[in-house]
C-alpha cells in the first residue's frame, strides 16, 4: 500500500539537464516544484572538487557516474527475429545517474541542428522527390521549426557560456565560423578555446582542400564567465578529463554548475534523491496524470500527487515509464500501429588515425571535451545528395579530448595485439597520433524500436526495456561517403601513414560509441504520428510533458544536447505563457 504524500503543483522525474531547466523555469514563474531523482546528491564542491583524483579505473572502467545495470538495464537484439539478451556491462552508450544525470560526464560539444533537420521528410521530398524516402524509412517533420527554437538555443548557450565563433549572425555570414549554420541572433557568449597542435593540423589541411573549418562550439570555458542566473564558471585547464568524468574546476557547463546553485536557493523547489519512480498514475478516465508512484532507498512505496508531471529521464527511462504506466499504445513494427517506442535512432561513427614521426608531438594529455576544429560541408543537406543513394550526413572533426593512459593507445595497422611489440608501438605512437572522426546522422526505420521484453525483468519485477536496432543501408552508405572525406583530409595532414576505420556492421552494443540515443516518445503534428506535440506535451494526458532526446523523430548529424535543451525551454515557455492560463491541450488534435 502506497503512502500518500501532500500534493505538489509539479513533479519532475529525473534531474539532469532538462529536469533542471524545467525546474528553474517553472519555479521562476512561481510554481511549486518537486524533482525526484533515483540517484544520490552529487555536486562539484562536495564530490568533484580539484582535490578529487580523476581515477581512470574508478570513473571509466568501474562506471562511477553511470547507470547501475544490476538494478535496471535493457535487452538488445539487431532484428526482431533474434532473441534479445540483457546488457550486463555498459558499452555503446553510458546513461548517467545521480543529480545532474548524463550531463555531468558529457564532453560539452554543443550544437544547434540545421533548419532543414526539423523538416527532414518534407525538405528531402521537395529537393529529391518521394523516392529519396526508402520504403521502410519512418522519418518525419518535427512539428517545430528552427526559427521557433532559435531564442531558446541562444538562451541555453548563455546559460552554459558556450565558447565558439558565430558563422551566421542574423543572416550575415561571418569569417571564422560555420557558414552552414542556421541564423543566430547573437554571438557566442565566450570566444573559442585556444587550439593546440592536432586541431590546427586538421584546420590547415581542410583549408587546403577548400573546406571551411571552424572551432567546435564548446561548453568548456575559454575564459571566466558569469551566466544570466549569476552563476560563475572558471577557465578550462585543458586537463583532458571531460567525457566520462565530472569537472572539478567549474570549467564545464553542466546542470550542477550552471543552474543548480541558483535553483537550490528557491523556497518553491525541492529535490528528493533516492526516489525510484515506478509509474505515472492516471485518473479513472485515463485523461489526466494524477502523480507518480515511487520507492525510496528503504523500499517504501509512496504516491506523490501532482497537478502536472514532467518526465525528464534518459530516453529509455522515459519510454519505459510510459509503457509501464499504460500511457499510449506501444509501437508494433509489423502493423506500424502505436507510437510509444517508435523511431529509435542512434549515431553512426567512423574515423581515421594519422601517425607521425617523432618530429611532430601531439601532447594528447592537453585536451578538453570540445576542443577541436570541424567542417560542416557534409552535414544534413549541406551538399547535393543526388545519385548518392542516401539522405542525411554528419560533421567531420578533429577533437583533442584526452590522452588518458588506459583508454588512449592508438597503434598502426599490423601491430601485435599484445606483448612487447604492442608495448613498443604504444610508446612510439602515443604522442605522435592524431584522430579524425565523422559523426553521422541515423534515420529512423520501421524495424528500429523500443518495447518491453517478454522474458527478463528488473529489480522491481517490471519487464525490461527491449532495444531492437541495427544500422540500415541508408546510414551505412552515408557513413562510408563521410569516411572517404575523412580519409581525404587525413591524408592531407602530412603524416607518415593513415589508418582508416569505417563503420563496423552490424551494430554492436559492446564498444563505446556515443550516448546519443534518440526517439521512442517522438514529437509531431498529430497523435497519429507522435507521442507529444510541438511543446512536448502528451497527446493522451495534457498535464504530462516529456523532455529529452526521446522527442527526436530521427537523429541528425550533430550531438543532441543543445537541441534537447532548446526543446525544454520551448516547452517551459508554453507552460508558463499558455498552459497556466488555460490548462489543457496546447495543440488541438
Amino acid at each position: 500500500m502506497s503512502r500518500i504524500l501532500p500534493e505538489r503543483e509539479v513533479v519532475i522525474v529525473g534531474f539532469g539537464w532538462t529536469g533542471a531547466i524545467m525546474a528553474e523555469q517553472l519555479t521562476e514563474a512561481g510554481m511549486d516544484v518537486l524533482a525526484l531523482e533515483r540517484g544520490v546528491w552529487r555536486d562539484t564542491s562536495t564530490d568533484y572538487a580539484v582535490n578529487n583524483a580523476q581515477d581512470e579505473v574508478r570513473y571509466r572502467y568501474r562506471d562511477e557516474l553511470f547507470e547501475d545495470l544490476s538494478r535496471e538495464t535493457l535487452t538488445f537484439r539487431n532484428t526482431s527475429d533474434q532473441q534479445a539478451l540483457p546488457m550486463r556491462m555498459l558499452g555503446s552508450f553510458l546513461p548517467g545517474t545521480n543529480v545532474g544525470g548524463s550531463g555531468v560526464h558529457w564532453n560539452g560539444q554543443t550544437w544547434r541542428f540545421l533548419p532543414s533537420d526539423f523538416q527532414a521528410r518534407s525538405h528531402n521530398v521537395e529537393r529529391y522527390g518521394e523516392d529519396a524516402i526508402q520504403d521502410d524509412m519512418t522519418i518525419q517533420d518535427w512539428g517545430v521549426t528552427y526559427d521557433e527554437l532559435e531564442p531558446h538555443y541562444d538562451y541555453f548557450e548563455k546559460i552554459c557560456g558556450i565558447s565558439g565563433k558565430a558563422g551566421n549572425l542574423n543572416g550575415e555570414i561571418q569569417d571564422g565560423g560555420n557558414p552552414f549554420e542556421g541564423w543566430r541572433s547573437s554571438e557566442y557568449p565566450n570566444p573559442p578555446m585556444e587550439m593546440v597542435a592536432a586541431p590546427l593540423k586538421f584546420r590547415d589541411a581542410a583549408r587546403e582542400l577548400g573546406y571551411n573549418p571552424f572551432p567546435g562550439p564548446s561548453a568548456n570555458m575559454s575564459q571566466g564567465y558569469t551566466n544570466p542566473l549569476g552563476v560563475q564558471l572558471a577557465p578550462c585547464t585543458y586537463c583532458g578529463f571531460c567525457e566520462k568524468y565530472a569537472c572539478g574546476n567549474y570549467s564545464k557547463a553542466t546542470a550542477t554548475t550552471t543552474i543548480l546553485p541558483a535553483l537550490m536557493r528557491r523556497e518553491n523547489f525541492t529535490l528528493r534523491t533516492g526516489a525510484m519512480v515506478l509509474r505515472v498514475e492516471k485518473d479513472s478516465s485515463n485523461s489526466r496524470a494524477t502523480g507518480v508512484t515511487y520507492l525510496n532507498t528503504e523500499g517504501e512505496e509512496f504516491f506523490q500527487p501532482a497537478q502536472m508531471v514532467i518526465l525528464a529521464g534518459y530516453i529509455t527511462h522515459n519510454v519505459n515509464l510510459l509503457m509501464q504506466s499504460g500511457i499510449g499504445e506501444i509501437y508494433n513494427p509489423e502493423t506500424g500501429e502505436g507510437q510509444v517506442g517508435r523511431n529509435y535512432a542512434y549515431q553512426i561513427m567512423s574515423g581515421a588515425s594519422v601517425f607521425y614521426d617523432d618530429d611532430f608531438a601531439v601532447n594528447p594529455f592537453v585536451g578538453a571535451g570540445a576542443l577541436g576544429q570541424v567542417i560542416d560541408e557534409f552535414n544534413g543537406d549541406n551538399f547535393d545528395h543526388t545519385g548518392l543513394g542516401f539522405i542525411g550526413g554528419g560533421y567531420i572533426a578533429q577533437w583533442q579530448t584526452n590522452g588518458r593512459p588506459i583508454e588512449s593507445h592508438p597503434v598502426p595497422e599490423g601491430t601485435p595485439k599484445f606483448g612487447a611489440g604492442w608495448k613498443k608501438a604504444v610508446r612510439e605512437s602515443y604522442n605522435h597520433t592524431v584522430g579524425v572522426g565523422a559523426h553521422g546522422a541515423v534515420m529512423s526505420f520501421r524495424g528500429n524500436y523500443l518495447d518491453l521484453d517478454p522474458t527478463y525483468t528488473d529489480a522491481y519485477g517490471r519487464p525490461l526495456m527491449r532495444l531492437t536496432f541495427d544500422f540500415k543501408q541508408n546510414d551505412i552508405r552515408m557513413s562510408n561517403y563521410l569516411t572517404g572525406k575523412v580519409a581525404e583530409i587525413a591524408n592531407a595532414m602530412g603524416g607518415r601513414e593513415v589508418s582508416v576505420s569505417p563503420v563496423k556492421t552490424p551494430y554492436d552494443i559492446a564498444p563505446y560509441q556515443t550516448t546519443h540515443n534518440t526517439g521512442g516518445h517522438i514529437m509531431g503534428d498529430n497523435p497519429g504520428n507522435s507521442v507529444t506535440n510541438k511543446y512536448n506535451q502528451s497527446w493522451d494526458l495534457p498535464n504530462l510533458f516529456l523532455t529529452g532526446a526521446g522527442n527526436f523523430p530521427q537523429n541528425p548529424g550533430y550531438n543532441p544536447t543543445g537541441t534537447v535543451a532548446a526543446l525544454a525551454y520551448h516547452s517551459a515557455k508554453a507552460i508558463r505563457e499558455q498552459y497556466l492560463r488555460n490548462p489543457g491541450p496546447l495543440v488541438q488534435a
